[in-house]
């Protein structure tokens, strides 16, 4: 009785790296850059040591990777705001609804940048990757910023790199402290009352320094 065929070998590097990534992620987030063990992501990525070190050469490189492709995935969500598509005050609104959320729910985003942080952007200072992936964020961004400063809403020459580091500056802080905050201020900062009102405030903070407050002529 002729064996039955071997069963094709399924070889998907891309697929592997992103699993890897993945389990790399949690450890990262969980024990943090020097806690973190390979050992564990190998385990969890149910790949082996020498695999994870043929795709990614050494724990660094695997922490920039991780970096890289958190960077990455924010742009590509950022891309799919369209922006541009919407009328000035709107899409700042939009903007700030979707980073402020985006922080809420990727915590290990903002543990992770913080510790790179820590580390003064050693990994990050490799990747050309990152500085450009936010140049289409900045084009909508202007586009956004001048059609209202033509149209009279906007205050004129709105810097659209320091505008976005507000926006998200507003939202980052407050979640990545809200813990101990919340026992400074004795308040449940964390509730989704007080998540609904600190994103309204950040959206009329935004739009009050946005807002043309020169008469008109």
């Amino acid at each position: 009785m002729p064996k039955p065929a071997a069963r094709p070998v399924t070889r998907d590097p891309e697929k592997k790296s992103k699993i890897i990534l993945k389990a790399a992620r949690k450890e990262f987030a969980s024990a943090g850059f020097d806690g973190a063990r390979v050992d564990r992501i190998a385990a969890k990525s149910k790949h082996s040591k020498g695999l994870i070190y043929h795709h990614f050469q050494s724990k660094d490189e695997l922490f920039r990777s991780v970096l890289v492709q958190m960077y990455q995935e924010l742009s590509e969500e950022n891309k799919e705001l369209f922006l541009e598509e919407f009328e000035p005050q709107a899409g700042v609104i939009r903007l700030i609804e979707h980073t402020f959320d985006y922080f809420a729910n990727n915590p290990d985003f903002i543990i992770l940048i913080n510790a790179e942080n820590l580390m003064k952007a050693q990994h990050l200072r490799k990747s050309e990757d990152v500085r450009k992936s936010f140049e289409p964020l900045r084009a909508s961004l202007d586009a956004l910023l001048k059609k209202g400063a033509q149209q009279g809403i906007f205050r004129p020459n709105v810097d659209s790199t320091e505008l976005y580091i507000s926006i998200v500056a507003l939202g980052y802080f407050y979640l990545s402290n809200m813990h101990t905050l919340s026992v400074v201020f004795d308040k449940a900062l964390g509730d989704e009352k007080a998540i609904a009102a600190r994103k309204q405030h950040i959206k009329e903070l935004v739009l009050g320094f946005l807002r043309n407050k020169e008469p008109d002529t």
